[in-house]
């Protein structure tokens, strides 16, 4: 005979618009979420409208970045001086080890969007190779609506090898659809940063343009069985 034990609701236990500093909003930093989502250093959205532009080189030395394309393209230039550009969907993988130089910017006038999450390497890492990983969209795999960044969700999984035991999912519901993530056994820390547009007549736009906010929640470290989202 089978017993089914319902889980305890979970609450959560943090929330946050984050800071914005011109077109990059910092949702996550380790003076706040941080200290509960460690190896997680610092989470940011960015969100430029504008000409494009070309970002200068700079180092990086003991952590690792994924920068996820949401919108829009955007140039890199790798520690060969290998230049490209990422089309919306792709992902940029940098582990930074002993050292690197790194940049980039906006490939094209208009809007450009997406993440970048920074995370610590561990010991052995941190003084290791340095890597360089750019994905197209499609090489990207997907579970229904989950686009798999870091880790592995359902069928799908990255080709990128993370630091860390992370599942790093990029997922778009439409109005009213419903997804369930359950988290592997270990995973012991959950977060999400959520954006929702609607039409909405008293911001500053004009009525009826859609109206987009940014809020980050997190988890504690004990996770229900499963989590479900509506959007």
């Amino acid at each position: 005979m089978t017993t089914l034990v319902a889980a305890a609701a979970r609450p959560i236990v943090y929330r946050t618009r984050g800071s914005a500093h011109g077109p990059i909003t910092r949702l996550m930093s380790p003076g706040d979420l941080g200290k509960f989502l460690k190896p997680f250093v610092f989470l940011d959205l960015f969100d430029h409208d504008g000409p494009a532009f070309n970002g200068a080189l700079h180092p990086h030395s003991g952590i690792a970045t994924l920068t996820y394309v949401a919108g829009g393209a955007i140039s890199y230039i790798d520690p060969d001086n290998v230049r490209g550009t990422l089309a919306a969907g792709g992902v940029e993988w940098m582990q930074a080890g002993r050292g690197m130089w790194h940049g980039g910017g906006i490939d094209k006038a208009g809007r450009t969007s997406g993440f970048q999450l920074w995370v610590a390497l561990p010991p052995e890492l941190e003084l290791g190779p340095t890597v360089t990983i750019c994905q197209s969209p499609d090489d990207v795999q997907e579970d229904g609506p989950a686009r798999v960044l870091l880790g592995s969700h359902g069928a799908a999984s990255s080709a990128i090898e993370s630091p860390a035991p992370i599942n790093y999912l990029a997922v778009r519901l439409k109005g009213g659809e419903r997804w369930r993530y359950t988290p592997p056994a270990g995973h012991t820390v959950g977060w999400v940063a959520a954006r929702s547009t609607r039409a909405n007549s008293r911001c500053s736009r004009n009525p009826g343009t859609p109206s987009t906010s940014w809020r980050t929640a997190t988890r504690p470290s004990s996770w229900p069985s499963s989590i479900r989202t509506s959007w």
